[in-house]
């Protein structure tokens, strides 16, 4: 088991990824840097094993899926996420696995929007959506997340192994990060300099696409771990439609009698019913969502459990 692990996700990263691991180890020299070349068609995999690196290859394209392999296969007391396209400082390194190794924080995040990141990112549509997204999540679930999609973080043992792998992209840190708000881990802002790619080096990220995927799984894990809230809001705006509409119905039937609008008075009945429905939909996955929890707090004391196993057996 090893004290601190280095992950580096990488796919055509040779024109940096040499500088990565060189200050990492030279920032950590302690620590086993380990390269998970994810189907690259450039020097990127041998260039790591020149430099004694660990290197291992994910098939499955994605981001997300480099990561749920990394988490399964490597065990240490702490990690460090790093991309490969040297854009983040190794000097932040060692504050941010203190962090982890003497006050116990689950993920350290590497806050690049408190410091250089609009300044070094020539891309603006980048630097708004980094944006939306950080205010969109701290208002939806209350949190005070600087930087939700940076890729440079520190994490607890406890976390990796508790942390249900869901994403394929790079939507994965939008969901890790809601995944740790959302049960209470212990985070921690570290507040890092972005410098923008160097050279030869290009971004894998596509302004457009990417970005209605993270959309998309803001969303997705919204109606998961705030079922109330979500099937609520259309329960509500589903009755405020219904109620609109009856209450011209019932003007009409109050000073003739009659209801000419018989086909509106249905729809009303039927938009109605659905609004119920979602209510009480809220409720029950709320119920099951309040299960899911007290579950993964057990899954948290086995992993707790697991890993002193392991430092006893050294």
């Amino acid at each position: 088991m090893d004290k601190i692990a280095v992950l580096i996700p990488c796919y055509n990263e040779e024109a940096s990824v040499g500088r990565v691991i060189r200050d990492f180890r030279r920032i950590l020299p302690e620590a086993r840097i380990y390269v998970y070349d994810n189907n690259s068609t450039d020097g990127t995999g041998k260039i790591a094993e020149d430099l004694g690196c660990v290197v291992r290859r994910e098939y499955q394209q994605g981001k997300g899926n480099v990561i749920r392999r990394m988490f399964s296969e490597i065990d240490a007391e702490c990690y460090i996420m790093v991309d490969g396209d040297d854009t983040y400082p190794a000097e932040n390194a060692r504050e941010m696995c203190d962090l982890v190794l003497t006050q116990r924080v689950d993920m350290v995040i590497g806050d690049r929007l408190s410091s250089t990141y609009f300044q070094e990112n020539k891309r603006p549509f980048h630097n708004l959506g980094n944006s939306l997204v950080c205010r969109a999540i701290n208002r939806l679930f209350h949190a005070e997340i600087k930087d939700i999609m940076t890729g440079y973080r520190a994490f607890s043992y406890r976390f990796v192994k508790t942390f249900p792998v869901l994403s394929k992209g790079f939507e994965i840190e939008t969901e890790m990060t809601i995944h740790a708000v959302d049960k209470n881990m212990f985070l921690r802002n570290v507040v890092v300099e972005y410098r923008d790619r160097k050279g030869d080096s290009h971004s894998k990220l596509n302004t457009y696409t990417d970005g209605i995927r993270v959309l998309w799984t803001i969303q997705r894990l919204f109606r998961t771990y705030r079922p109330m809230g979500y099937f609520g809001l259309i329960a509500a705006v589903l009755m405020a439609v219904a109620v609109g509409f009856l209450i011209p119905v019932l003007i009409t039937y109050g000073q003739t009698g009659l209801v000419p609008r018989f086909p509106t008075l249905i729809a009303c009945g039927f938009v109605g019913i659905a609004a119920l429905m979602s209510f009480f939909t809220g409720l029950m996955l709320k119920t099951i969502y309040l299960k899911n929890r007290q579950d993964f707090e057990i899954d948290l004391y086995r992993a707790t459990e697991d890993l002193q196993r392991k430092l006893r057996e050294g």
